[in-house]
């Protein structure tokens, strides 16, 4: 699995002319998954998401997690993050998975990441032609690869 995740004030995903989900201050978290993903990504990617400590404390130093400053958070699927450039100018997204392997993993995660958070996560719509709107804060984004742990 393979996230990309940004800090907001606020975001929103709109489907067709039509708002599906927002959330104000707290974590925008991209998500896309691979054939080789499993329940231990989602265990591993959610626990280290809600552990970041990205927001800044009294001080002005990013020194706490999301759950801490009672954060939200926003899980939108996107199969672009696993996009191959190593050959040409069109991006291959064979090392994406299909539906039949993501959708089970993304509303599993979708589920872990509100047992994390201790509250419901927002979501978009899987498959779905989604408008992301967001303000970054900071900015910080951050990338994390459940099969690259560093």
């Amino acid at each position: 699995m393979r996230v990309l995740i940004q800090r907001v004030t606020n975001a929103s995903v709109t489907i067709d002319g039509v708002l599906k989900s927002a959330i104000g201050n707290g974590l925008l978290v991209f998500l896309g998954i691979t054939n080789d993903d499993a329940q231990e990504d989602v265990g591993w990617l959610c626990r280290k998401i809600v552990g970041l400590r990205i927001f800044d404390d009294e001080q002005g130093v990013m020194n706490l997690n999301v759950r801490q400053v009672d954060g939200d958070v926003m899980v939108v699927s996107q199969f672009t993050l696993l996009a191959s450039t190593k050959k040409g100018n069109r991006p291959s997204y064979i090392n994406a998975a299909g539906a039949e392997v993501s959708v089970p993993l993304y509303e599993a995660f979708c589920r872990r990441m509100s047992d994390e958070l201790g509250k419901t996560v927002k979501t978009g719509t899987f498959g779905a032609d989604m408008k992301v709107a967001l303000l970054n804060d900071g900015p910080v984004t951050i990338w994390i690869d459940s099969k690259n742990k560093e």
